[in-house]
């Protein structure tokens, strides 16, 4: 090696140049260049399909053999990711670079416990026994914050929720140590307080070895936590870049403009900006997800407007702002209208009743290992209504969507139904069937509910698809040729299918970026308005639910530890753990990021301590 190449290697930890990904005719990346420094932190963020990815498994090689075309230079720690042998890339991969991916139930082995799985990376990379390689993977549990790490390890990926699946591919990829992290979505499923947790984690480990980090993520505050940098693309190709303070702060592009103008914030704010940006000049395309023939107005009330973000959300606020008065002459005491929410419909009156659950209780498994998962918690719905549960992972709020629905029995207590009741699940990807097309899977409630009329129900079905944005033409593609916000859409479109009185939604937004969010939130607003729906928005997003929720719930260890309008519980919360999951909210201002963080690192000890104490 050259005296130039190993001074390179020195002093950029990676370096692209011209990277250029195709996928047939489809121009996934386009002259992407970027270097990153050790110790450094690039944050990549855009809409889904803007090449964030794909960019990011280039750095590992990981379009090799997949028929992808790859141009342009990519080095990572010193080695010429095209140019390198499969062993060299074995090598890299894991040893000094790692990946943390999206979805961890498709990268960890549901055969082998959680332990094994990072103890066989740890020895392919670093040798030595069995027993050093499990005390590896404990001490790495241990350090992402997973409780009683020992008997966790032993653990396989389905006895994890969510976040803890989560945080085991982060303790995998620290395992061995590298010297560049690439993290595709790391705190995707994660509830505020872990994912805080997590954040400074990486940031602690940047600080004391160097590490480089490429995070990749659609959460802009996120982003505001975590990197030095911002990298912001569109359609393959970089729209701005620049200091994390100065893009967040005083973006230049109109992508970039309206990308922020979507984010969620946990304080009201108007929709000003997204409003003025959808007529600016120099504005991103507004490409309707709806079929062709539906008008524009109808497509934006529905939320189906692409690089507008809060635009869609700002049409079916203003619409629904518009509404007249449904009961003018309801007693004071039930006021219809809560602030909390952005001018998605009023409350309806207090006598339609569509939900009460009373004193529910879910106990799992029996004598010494019985886990008590929802402890005594009561929840009254009313119709055109929407309730907002949030919490930390494991704190219950699943398993209470789930027995609202009637999906599971309640040990003890009572749910009563005013009528039909449906669910919209968090991952669309494996509640649908990828060996069914999804009209078929928009049909089933309604052939369960009798219909036996097949040219009836496919009318049926390309009605709902249109309701919801998709085109009824596609009633037979499969799943994977949607993407994540159309797969969600498909998703509301069979819970409509039973035509119900209450939805409960699970998470129905978390792997959304924040542009499908707000096509996604205001198309379940303008379903409400239309339809009288009562809403359950089970979320560990806090900015999410107070956009979209009338009351909110707060739940820890399986009790509700304090309820109320969304203003009351967020301006003024009583219980010091609400506090605490308002206080984990991302910051989209860097510096009182920081200011968190140091306070978080003070309250809780040393860095080493900080999340396994959590």
């Amino acid at each position: 090696m050259t005296e130039s190449v190993v001074k390179s290697a020195v002093e950029t930890l990676v370096e692209v140049a011209d990277l250029g990904i195709s996928f047939g005719e489809v121009r996934a990346v386009d002259g992407l260049s970027f270097t990153l420094a050790p110790g450094a932190a690039l944050g990549v963020v855009g809409e889904s399909g803007s090449g964030k990815s794909a960019s990011a498994y280039a750095l590992l090689g990981l379009h090799r053999g997949t028929g992808a075309r790859v141009t342009g230079s990519v080095r990572v720690a010193g080695v010429d990711v095209a140019a390198a042998s499969d062993a060299e890339l074995r090598s890299l991969r894991g040893g000094l670079a790692a990946m943390v991916f999206q979805d961890p139930l498709s990268s960890l082995d549901p055969y082998y416990t959680i332990g094994d799985q990072i103890a066989e990376v740890y020895r392919v990379h670093k040798g030595g026994s069995r027993r050093a390689a499990r005390a590896r993977a404990v001490s790495v549990l241990d350090r992402v914050g997973i409780p009683d790490a020992a008997r966790k390890s032993r653990a396989r990926p389905h006895e994890f929720s969510g976040g803890m699946r989560q945080r085991a591919l982060i303790a995998m990829a620290l395992a061995c140590e590298p010297r560049l992290l690439i993290a595709d979505e790391p705190t995707t499923a994660l509830d505020v307080t872990v994912q805080a947790q997590i954040l400074d984690l990486l940031h602690e480990l940047r600080r004391e070895t160097g590490l480089g980090l490429l995070l990749v993520t659609h959460d802009v505050g996120v982003a505001a936590e975590s990197v030095d940098e911002v990298l912001v693309m569109r359609a393959g190709r970089e729209v701005e870049r620049g200091p994390v303070g100065k893009v967040l702060g005083a973006p230049q592009d109109p992508y970039t403009q309206a990308l922020l103008a979507s984010v969620p914030r946990i304080s009201p704010t108007p929709p000003l900006p997204a409003v003025a940006l959808c007529g600016s000049a120099g504005a991103p395309p507004q490409t309707p997800i709806a079929p062709e023939g539906r008008s524009s107005s109808n497509a934006g009330r529905a939320g189906g407007l692409r690089g507008a973000g809060n635009c869609a959300t700002s049409h079916a606020r203003s619409a629904a702002e518009s509404q007249p008065e449904r009961d003018p002459g309801r007693s004071p005491g039930n006021p219809r209208r809560v602030s909390g929410r952005g001018g998605v419909g009023d409350l309806p009156a207090a006598g339609e009743v569509v939900l009460e659950a009373r004193n529910l209780r879910k106990v799992f498994g029996r004598g010494r290992t019985a886990f008590t998962a929802v402890d005594s918690v009561g929840i009254t719905l009313h119709r055109g209504e929407t309730l907002g549960i949030v919490g930390e992972s494991g704190s219950g709020k699943t398993t209470l969507g789930r027995m609202l629905v009637g999906l599971l029995e309640p040990s003890e207590g009572s749910v009563r139904r005013a009528g039909t009741v449906q669910m919209v699940f968090q991952d669309p990807v494996s509640s649908l069937n990828p060996r069914r097309s999804i009209g078929e899977s928009v049909a089933d409630p309604l052939r369960a509910a009798g219909r036996r009329d097949e040219a009836a129900v496919r009318a049926r079905v390309g009605e709902l698809l249109a309701r919801v944005g998709l085109d009824p033409d596609r009633y037979d593609s499969y799943p994977h040729e949607f993407s994540g916000g159309q797969r969600q859409r498909v998703g509301i479109a069979r819970a409509l299918a039973a035509e119900p009185q209450l939805i409960v939604c699970d998470e129905p937004v978390s792997a959304l970026d924040v542009t499908t969010q707000a096509q996604v939130t205001a198309l379940l607003a303008e379903l409400q308005r239309e339809l009288g729906l009562a809403l359950v928005f089970i979320a560990h997003d806090l900015a999410v639910v107070r956009q979209v929720s009338d009351r909110v719930a707060v739940m820890r260890r399986g009790r509700i530890v304090e309820e109320g309008e969304v203003a009351a519980v967020y301006g003024a919360p009583k219980d010091p753990y609400t506090r605490q999951l308002l206080a984990a909210v991302p910051s989209l201002d860097p510096a009182l990021a920081s200011e968190r963080r140091a306070a978080r690192r003070e309250l809780r000890g040393t860095p080493r301590q900080e999340v396994a104490a959590a």
